[in-house]
């Protein structure tokens, strides 16, 4: 410890605060001063070499970093807050008991210990989706040693799965053919501007004419006017309408391929040649699916859409929920037992709940060997899943889609299968959590990011949990050293 540091286990929370903040520190305090989590945790972290102002910081040379400690309280902070990376940084400079808990001074705080934005954005990607599994299992047993539960007591695991929504805006082929194009104009005009081409210098000129097109079809409606010759001239408008913009995005598109050939005798990064490549493919699939679609009148198949071009993950979700149409990003499948605790969970991209339902309950056995039943919602259910399922766990409460017959009518009529059904519907409260506490949508760019995003939200929502477990333990306490009030004479 420095002059001014405070010791972390000494630091004071209030206890009748509602917000999150306290029962995050109060968690994240757990860990760090009980000793045998604090080793375990420490040596998972130890893993993730931390990144300080010049780059990764070398346990050889000395050079200093963001401590590893202080990296797992900042992203257990941003998620826990569902907070985005300026207030995160706004958090860690000002908040005085975050502060605290991260191990700054206070007093002797200089403008050279406060963490820079982009050295907290450079930490929080040192974590793995994998390192942060292994720090959530020793969270959740952390948790159920806490509220007294043998480690040979049986768990019922609850699983469910959620649509955690990506950063992306909503998807039409004419907007997706208007970020190609954008991005294409922005690459190939800032690298002509690096090595002195002026052939783009009007680049800014460009963008504005393509994007009156662009709102021009945007506006465009088709008529619903009882006239066929109403109707049929408003069809005209619209692919002539439509006919121009993709003229002009053809003609853009030569330009570019031109100017990307004049580029490969510069010495310039691949990387931007593999963009622009990425971005032309973009751009002519978005332009044959709009002459296909308007001009031709076919229908597009689902599985030849994209969603975005920047998140290119994004999948397009229809659960029939009411009011929410569609969804926007990717499934996520939650394995949650007693007391709100997350077990595991798992990113489903181009699958379904019955793709899932055996490999979850794996990996929750593996973690929790004392899993000893598991509950899940109709989606999970096939034939296979049923057999599978049984070889795993004594008690599985799924019930079937469609007609029952006579053995499964008397299976679901069980008391057992019953109780477990009965009990299923708390996961909607874990999975309600998550997403008021940071899994509502992604913030994080790229499929990496998304899964750890989703697994840091995860140890978060743990962490708090752990916290708000202690302060009511604590409560307690100090409603029995008080004894009942009485009455005044």
């Amino acid at each position: 410890m420095q002059f001014g540091e405070q010791d972390i286990g000494a630091i004071e929370l209030d206890p009748k605060s509602r917000d999150d903040i306290p029962q995050l520190l109060r968690g994240l305090q757990y860990i760090y001063t009980t000793p045998e989590l604090r080793a375990r945790v420490f040596a998972i972290l130890e893993e993730a070499v931390p990144v300080g102002r010049h780059g990764k910081a070398d346990a050889g040379t000395g050079r200093p970093g963001m401590e590893q400690w202080k990296i797992l309280v900042l992203g257990t902070v941003r998620l826990g807050l569902n907070a985005d990376d300026d207030r995160l940084h706004q958090l860690a400079n000002e908040h005085k008991t975050i502060r605290q808990m991260l191990g700054h001074t206070g007093w002797a705080d200089g403008e050279e210990d406060l963490d820079q934005l982009q050295t907290i954005k450079d930490n929080l990607r040192l974590f793995t989706p994998e390192l942060l599994e292994r720090i959530n299992l020793e969270v959740v047993a952390a948790g159920h040693r806490l509220v007294n539960e043998c480690s040979d007591e049986p768990l019922h695991a609850r699983i469910d799965s959620f649509v955690v929504e990506t950063d992306v805006h909503y998807p039409t082929d004419i907007n997706l053919l208007w970020d190609a194009i954008r991005k294409l104009i922005e690459i190939v005009a800032g690298l002509c501007a690096e090595i002195g081409i002026t052939e783009w210098r009007q680049s800014a000129y460009q963008l504005r004419q393509f994007k009156k097109l662009y709102r021009q079809v945007q506006r465009l409606k088709h008529s619903t006017a009882k006239d066929p010759d109403q109707r049929a001239a408003k069809r005209e408008d619209v692919r002539a309408a439509h006919r121009t913009y993709l003229e002009q995005a053809e003609a853009l598109l030569v330009r570019v391929r031109d100017t990307r050939v004049r580029l490969i005798v510069t010495p310039l990064s691949e990387l931007a040649f593999a963009e622009i490549d990425l971005y032309v493919g973009d751009a002519e699939r978005q332009i044959d699916q709009i002459r296909r679609r308007v001009l031709l009148g076919q229908t597009i198949p689902h599985e030849e859409k994209v969603f975005s071009l920047f998140e290119r993950q994004t999948e397009w979700i229809v659960k029939g929920k009411a009011g929410v149409p569609v969804e926007l990003g990717l499934r996520v499948a939650v394995v949650e037992a007693r007391h709100r605790f997350i077990l595991t969970h798992h990113v489903m991209q181009k699958t379904t709940d019955d793709q899932v339902a055996v490999s979850l309950v794996e990996a929750a056995l593996a973690g929790f060997p004392t899993i000893s039943s598991a509950s899940f919602d109709k989606g999970f259910h096939s034939p296979a899943n049923q057999i599978a399922l049984a070889a795993l766990i004594p008690q599985v409460a799924r019930p079937k889609q469609g007609k029952l017959s006579q053995a499964q009518r008397e299976r679901e009529a069980d008391p057992e299968f019953v109780r477990l059904r009965f009990q299923h519907s708390a996961v909607e409260s874990a999975i309600d959590a998550l997403e008021v506490h940071g899994l509502d949508r992604c913030l994080d760019r790229g499929i990496v990011g998304f899964k750890r995003y989703v697994a840091l939200a995860v140890v978060a929502r743990n962490i708090q949990r752990l916290g708000a477990l202690l302060r009511q333990q604590e409560e307690e306490q100090r409603e029995r050293r008080r004894g009942p009030y009485r009455l005044a004479a």
